[in-house]
């Protein structure tokens, strides 16, 4: 088949997959194929439960109270996720949504909110955040689900730190001229491969003095600047997994 169907819908599914196997779907998975997408029984669905690959399956049955269906084929080997974690200051509402959705996109494996001093909403969703990983999972054609953790306190990332895990902090403040060189420098000291790497957005506030210099104290840092424009947060977000992608990650 093509490298990738972008035709057929696709569905991320907690099931175990086999070939014949009959895989129920939630209620809302139920209505998006048959009020939004018309589908009719023998209709092609792609599914995904991150753990076994990409499998092509036909609809059985669809009524008022569920939909069913049956796994025919795997079509994509299951790839195991970068290791790239994206760290930030919690946002409001649909900005939240939009970072999260942009984050899975770019490649993040893991997503974790950081509560910091000029932080501006501290009540994160976790529920919404992991819904908006799902579904930007499924329309992207990623295989494996980002994991959602808890907010954590400032002092608390700093103090776990792995000596072993390149930290990539954007701050407004920061004196380079070339974030390209500047993560280019990173790669080229000694880490090999793909290094595991952390991408830290602070709040829209900035960072405190305090919580600036507990980062440049750790291990293995990179201070990276966004070029001479200031970008709200979500917008830095695509910027700096741009960024890293390109130098360090899967873009090269």
């Amino acid at each position: 088949m093509a490298r990738y169907d972008f035709r057929s819908p696709r569905l991320f599914v907690d099931a175990a997959f086999a070939p014949g196997a009959v895989v129920a779907l939630a209620p809302n998975q139920t209505n998006y194929l048959r009020n939004v997408l018309r589908l009719k029984p023998g209709a092609p669905v792609l599914v995904f439960n991150g753990r076994d690959g990409e499998w092509r399956a036909e609809l059985r049955a669809v009524g008022k109270k569920g939909a069913e269906l049956s796994t025919v084929e795997r079509v994509r080997e299951q790839t195991g996720p970068e290791d790239l974690h994206y760290l930030f200051s919690p946002l409001k509402h649909a900005r939240l949504d939009y970072m999260v959705q942009k984050a899975v996109e770019m490649g993040a494996s893991r997503l974790q909110p950081v509560i910091m001093r000029h932080t501006q909403a501290e009540r994160v969703n976790l529920d919404r955040m992991r819904a908006n990983a799902i579904e930007a999972a499924e329309q992207c054609g990623i295989l494996a689900i980002a994991e959602i953790a808890a907010p954590k306190p400032f002092d608390s990332l700093t103090r776990g730190w792995k000596a072993d895990r390149l930290l990539v902090f954007c701050d407004e403040e920061a004196d380079v001229k070339d974030p390209v060189a500047a993560l280019a420098t990173a790669r080229s000291g000694g880490i090999a491969g793909r290094p595991p790497v952390s991408v830290l957005i602070g709040p829209e506030g900035g960072f405190a003095e305090n919580e600036r210099a507990a980062l440049l104290k750790l291990p293995n840092v990179v201070r990276l600047g966004l070029g001479p424009r200031i970008l709200r947060a979500d917008t830095a977000a695509v910027a700096a997994l741009t960024l890293v992608q390109s130098v360090l990650g899967d873009w090269r």
